[in-house]
């Protein structure tokens, strides 16, 4: 009933609890120890992670990827367990993304949870990939019941809590909005260092950048975007679509106006610049997500929104959230590059959190599997 608080299904642990977490769905490798004491506090121990970085214009292929978590394994989690002060014997579980993901990476992981698992006689937890970035969302934000948003390079959802289930309200219809991002970075011929959404992000900034004086001294000023290119707006109730959207950001750059080295102090040119196709990119994408995102809040009467996923980084998409809960009297909650970013510290908070529940994953069972729905997923440990 509304306004009528339920009772949590997880109480104060009578010893602490520690886990280990690791993540290797697309091209971060990640481990991570968390701890949860006795007085229901959560101490992040350790948050390790490399990433297979390709060069500009090229994707990472599924088997290259597994090749990469294979080799840094190792290196990764013993860093991990040494930032943590612990050894693999004070652990009490081990949690591994059982998917969603990319096939080739989640097995190379599963494997080494398993082998760590039978090396050291700890229980495995299968852990769903979205639910740990929401839950590492919320433990680290403290927001309590938000209409999430979760974008990154393979989803795009957005989800509400409800009986002990994380729904899905909408989502994308075809790509994800990090993987729109990647695929048209590497068009343009971006780095993939750190990341290609990062580097869509700061190509959008710098349209053009001109001088200020101010009081004797010169300031930069540099807006996010001097033109805006039309693009299909493309919400289809609560959902969004954005494969057609990449298609035509791509024929930009066939147009007979693109100038892929365009200098910005060229402002009487009608010319189209990288710079501007990345902001008109962001701009429309963004504007779905935002939309669908306060349908959502409007429906449930939520104030609060989560956002969590690596495009969780983005500045803008944050900025323009931020605007439409300050209008409806809300919140943003959002965390910064070490838990937007696909890490095993939420592996190992969502993996833990079960594991108090009683839930483990049985040998035979610790499978992966590239298409696990966040409403799959019992959320014992809410009300």
């Amino acid at each position: 009933m509304p306004g009528r608080r339920r009772e949590s299904p997880l109480k104060n642990p009578s010893r602490a609890y520690i886990a280990l977490g690791l993540e290797g769905s697309a091209n971060k490798l990640g481990a991570g120890v968390i701890k949860h004491a006795v007085d229901g506090s959560t101490e992040v121990l350790s948050n390790v992670r490399h990433t297979y970085i390709t060069p500009p214009g090229e994707g990472f292929l599924p088997r290259d990827t597994a090749k990469h978590h294979r080799e840094w394994a190792l290196t990764v989690i013993k860093d991990a367990v040494a930032k943590a002060k612990i050894t693999m014997h004070d652990l009490d579980c081990i949690c591994y993304t059982k998917g969603p993901g990319m096939g080739a990476p989640l097995q190379s992981v599963a494997i080494v949870a398993r082998t760590l698992s039978l090396l050291y006689e700890k229980p495995l937890v299968g852990v769903n990939h979205c639910v740990g970035h929401i839950e590492m969302g919320r433990q680290v934000t403290g927001a309590q019941n938000p209409v999430v948003l979760y974008v990154s390079g393979g989803n795009t959802q957005v989800i509400a809590y409800s009986r002990q289930c994380y729904r899905i309200f909408g989502e994308t219809l075809d790509i994800a909005v990090g993987n729109c991002l990647d695929r048209f970075a590497r068009v343009i011929n971006l780095s993939n260092d750190p990341s290609p959404g990062y580097n869509i992000e700061q190509e959008a900034k710098k349209c053009f950048t001109f001088f200020l004086f101010v009081v004797f001294s010169l300031t930069w000023r540099t807006p996010r975007g001097k033109r805006l290119v039309p693009l299909p707006y493309t919400t289809k109730g609560m959902d969004v679509s954005l494969s057609g959207i990449l298609t035509s950001i791509e024929a930009y750059t066939s147009d007979r106006r693109y100038r892929a080295q365009g200098k910005p102090d060229e402002e009487s040119e009608d010319v189209i610049r990288p710079a501007d196709l990345c902001f008109s990119l962001q701009e429309t994408v963004f504007s779905m997500l935002v939309e669908i995102t306060e349908r959502a809040m409007a429906h449930i009467g939520s104030r609060e929104v989560l956002i969590v996923g690596g495009v969780g980084c983005n500045e803008r998409l944050q900025e323009m959230m931020g605007i439409m809960a300050q209008e409806r009297g809300g919140s943003v909650f959002a965390t910064d590059e070490r838990f937007c970013i696909d890490n095993g510290i939420m592996i190992a908070q969502a993996g833990l959190l079960s594991y108090r529940m009683g839930y483990q994953t049985p040998l035979a069972k610790s499978t992966c599997t590239q298409r696990f729905r966040t409403d799959e997923v019992h959320v014992a440990w809410r009300p």
